[in-house]
């Protein structure tokens, strides 16, 4: 699983002009299940989100996580990022998990965030969103778990 985490001081996410995701000081991640991914990976993709130590401390050193500072968790699936760049001018998206494995990760994910972190805001799975966000730092950190 691939997740794209930013660091945050405010983001959002529409769907159909309206607004289904909304947090403050935190974490934007955008999620992304391939092929091979299981449960398991979902888990330790979260684990890893939740204690990412990206936020500084009173040295100003990134030593703290986003459950140090209890700050907000907002979850965007985005297949995209499982994009093949190596050859050509347009990216092959055959990494990605299936539609359905990938709306059940995500939701897998999504409900476990829940169950170990407040606040968590998710986007819509499948849906045409647009997401805004004022990344702090800015810092933009690309984790990934292997399947």
């Amino acid at each position: 699983m691939i997740a794209l985490l930013q660091r945050v001081s405010q983001a959002s996410v529409e769907a159909g002009n309206e607004t289904i995701g909304s947090i403050g000081r935190g974490l934007l991640v955008l999620v992304c299940a391939e092929r091979s991914d299981t449960e398991a990976q979902a888990d330790r993709l979260l684990d890893r989100v939740l204690a990412y130590r990206v936020f500084s401390d009173a040295a100003g050193k990134m030593n703290l996580s986003l459950k140090d500072v209890k700050g907000s968790l907002l979850l965007v699936p985005q297949f995209t990022l499982a994009a093949d760049t190596r050859t050509g001018t347009r990216p092959s998206f055959t990494p990605a998990a299936s539609p359905d494995v990938g709306e059940r990760l995500f939701e897998h994910i999504a409900f476990r965030a829940r169950e170990m972190h407040s606040p968590v805001a998710t986007g819509k799975f499948g849906a045409k969103m647009q997401v805004s966000l004022t990344n702090d730092g800015p810092v933009t950190i690309w984790l990934r778990v292997e399947p």
